[in-house]
């Protein structure tokens, strides 16, 4: 009876493990995304290997530069979301972390499009520009619809 309720219990724990590792990976990591980003824009664009060596390294710094703005301040609005109920929230600061954040958002796409410029010609420029726009779309739908059914993300949705 002892051996049977052990087996019992190991394979309950097995399956919370299977089941909590797929719950995981619902929502690939932030490098997979990155990577998942510059396949989908190599594709659209047809960039020649050339390109690709010169434009990877400036697509992935300018990636990596935007991900921790966002992660630096997503601690700040968590916080917000706390205080809701509080009447001394400080809106002047959070108007002015606002605007700072748009602020370094064009600064850093600055410096991203002066470098891509240099690399890239105008015309294969801006449908590098129209595949990330394109990107966006395709993951804002993608998240709307939400991971139906335990669906993970696959890069096939975005072909």
């Amino acid at each position: 009876m002892k051996k049977m309720r052990r087996k019992f219990i190991f394979i309950l724990v097995f399956i919370s493990t299977v089941l909590c590792a797929q719950e995981n990976q619902l929502f690939p990591k932030v490098e997979e995304m990155h990577n998942r980003k510059w396949q989908f824009l190599v594709e659209k664009v047809h960039l020649n290997p050339k390109e690709i060596d010169a434009v990877q390294p400036v697509f992935m710094e300018y990636e990596k530069a935007h991900w921790n703005l966002h992660s630096k301040n997503s601690d700040f609005f968590k916080s917000l979301k706390n205080k809701q109920g509080n009447t001394n929230i400080n809106y002047s600061e959070i108007n002015d972390r606002f605007a700072e954040i748009e602020l370094t958002q064009a600064q850093l796409f600055k410096s991203y499009h002066l470098k891509l410029r240099k690399i890239l010609p105008p015309e294969t420029l801006f449908k590098y520009y129209k595949a990330e726009r394109e990107f966006k779309r395709k993951l804002l739908q993608n998240l709307q619809n939400g991971p139906q059914h335990g669906r993970r993300f696959q890069n096939s949705e975005f072909n």
